[in-house]
């Protein structure tokens, strides 16, 4: 029997890679965002693997959305195993008193609401399955330890995150529920491509960034996620080695 994952925002980037990785390793995989085409074509891209995935498209701000993720997840393979929050946004890099408060409520919204909508399913799932039990892994960023200048909802949304991990990982304990968190930092996908341009650092200049290969954050998603469920690597930092984070700010 395949074990059965459900990562969000996997049409593109990290989401994408972690999804192709689980599927090379077994996993059956429910691929869930907000572009139907972006899964689909995520989806072409396992090659053979692509009988094992599900395509469902899914706004994870949307608590009926969210529901309707997992109950066609359940009813397509029939149990759960691993949910990977990674479906994340920012905002517009202004400064924080030109913020709108739109622009604040569409971060937070997706980043931490959508995170907790899919944890409070991937409870009720893991709960009432035989065996009882499963794994969460949310991803946080470099910016859940250190912002970058004009990041505030970003910045904030991934120190909820942290909360939000260490509060999963506490309250999963009586179902058999682990949760940890993997904090990533310049992979190589088209969110992080203006660094191969120069990006603002905090003393004002404006630098080229280091990043790494994506396929390295999808292997360290898969180490996360194979360990048995009586181990749990609870916070993880995979970053492109040179990236300015120890020495940020």
């Amino acid at each position: 029997m395949h074990k059965v994952a459900i990562v969000t925002g996997a049409g593109t980037g990290i989401g994408r890679a972690c999804s192709l990785e689980l599927l090379r390793a077994g996993y059956a995989v429910t691929l869930a965002g907000r572009s139907l085409h972006k899964l689909q074509a995520t989806r072409d891209a396992a090659g053979a693997d692509a009988e094992r995935v599900l395509c469902v498209e899914t706004d994870v701000r949307d608590p009926d959305s969210v529901a309707a993720l997992f109950a066609a997840t359940i009813e397509r393979w029939g149990r759960l195993d691993l949910l990977f929050n990674n479906a994340g946004t920012g905002a517009p890099p202004l400064p924080l008193e030109d913020l709108t408060p739109e622009q604040w409520h569409a971060t937070l919204d997706t980043n931490v609401t959508g995170t907790f909508l899919c944890t409070q399913q991937a409870f009720r799932a893991m709960r009432d399955q035989s065996p009882m039990g499963g794994r969460i892994i949310n991803n946080g960023s470099i910016s859940a330890h250190a912002p970058r200048p004009n990041s505030a909802p970003y910045t904030a949304s991934k120190h909820a995150i942290t909360g939000l991990t260490r509060a999963t990982a506490l309250d999963g304990r009586r179902y058999n529920i682990a949760c940890g968190q993997i904090d990533i930092g310049n992979a190589d996908t088209e969110m992080v491509a203006p660094m191969r341009k120069g990006v603002p650092q905090a003393n004002g200049d404006t630098l080229i960034e280091p990043t790494m290969d994506v396929t390295h954050v999808a292997q360290a998603l898969l180490q996360m996620a194979q360990l048995p469920l009586e181990s749990n690597i609870q916070f993880m930092t995979i970053m492109a080695t040179k990236m300015p984070f120890i020495g940020r700010g």
